[in-house]
């Protein structure tokens, strides 16, 4: 089995998302107690792409996983990782980025994790699945890929979806694994100008490679997606405005208490479906 004993674990913040940050990813299950894996906190960086870039080079590790301050890992994270990297060693050496969740380009998300306002997305599975691309919630590298953020992709969207297209391009594929996850995050359905800057930057940098599904968007030639999605904030906005449905919160042991007893119960129906159907076939 691929084992790596120590990883370099990168998140970047603004100044002002320490306490976010201690609440959350730093209190992950995972994380408790000592442990040899590395650290790196980048804060108040201009763009999420600065920060990786930097971080890849200080790091001490090969693999490297990139994630949000929001992300809670549990206790059996790192050991789901290590699976899928022993499939991968297999399957495809020479892999490009993984993540918690990613995209394909027609057939749907591939992955499992647990956000505020959708609850459970997805379910286990046992091998990683091919994707286009990948959320930022959580994206793996190795550092002796080669690999390298974009710096002129300004701020802190998109960067997932460029690494997974520049992993391409250098004739890596990308996957979604099946490591379980929490994001403790504050859901919106109205994208900032930022976002919009990020998402004309790809648009023109892999025009010769659209169209690209990402979890938010999806990237054409003739902007259908981008201008749906915009008339649906107008909506939102104007005419019927309203919260998404789920927000952060603030008790993190009660959260993870929460979502256990979740993962127990839909393990428990899909137990008792499965024993209805052998009982049906039989």
């Amino acid at each position: 089995m691929t084992i790596h004993n120590s990883i370099t674990f990168v998140v970047a913040i603004p100044a002002n998302r320490r306490e976010l940050l201690q609440k959350n990813l730093l209190a992950s299950p995972c994380f408790r107690g000592s442990h040899p894996h590395q650290i790196i906190v980048q804060e108040d960086y201009s763009s999420a792409t600065k920060a990786y870039n930097d971080a890849i080079n200080r790091s001490e590790n090969d693999l490297i996983v990139f994630l949000h301050s929001d992300i809670i890992l549990p206790e059996p994270w790192i050991s789901d990782l290590q699976r899928a990297l022993h499939c991968l060693a297999t399957d495809d050496p020479e892999w490009g980025v993984i993540g918690c969740y990613g995209e394909t380009l027609n057939d749907n998300g591939r992955g499992y994790i647990y956000s505020s306002g959708l609850g459970i997305v997805g379910k286990p599975f046992e091998r990683p699945e091919p994707i286009q691309t990948l959320d930022e919630v959580v994206l793996v590298m190795k550092k002796s890929s080669g690999l390298r953020f974009d710096e002129s992709l300004l701020y802190f969207h998109m960067y997932g979806t460029d690494i997974c297209m520049t992993a391409v391009e250098a004739g890596r594929k990308n996957y979604a694994i099946s490591a379980f996850c929490i994001h403790n995050t504050q859901p919106g359905l109205i994208l900032g100008d930022d976002f919009y800057e990020c998402y004309w930057h790809i648009r023109k940098k892999w025009k010769s490679r659209l169209p690209i599904q990402t979890t938010c968007i999806r990237i054409t030639r003739y902007n259908h997606g981008m201008y749906r999605r915009k008339l649906g904030e107008m909506y939102i906005r104007y005419i019927n405005p309203k919260e998404f449905g789920g927000s952060r919160v603030a008790d993190v042991p009660r959260l993870l208490s929460e979502v256990d007893d979740m993962l127990k119960r839909k393990a428990e129906s899909v137990r008792v479906s499965t024993g209805v159907l052998r009982e049906t076939r039989t």
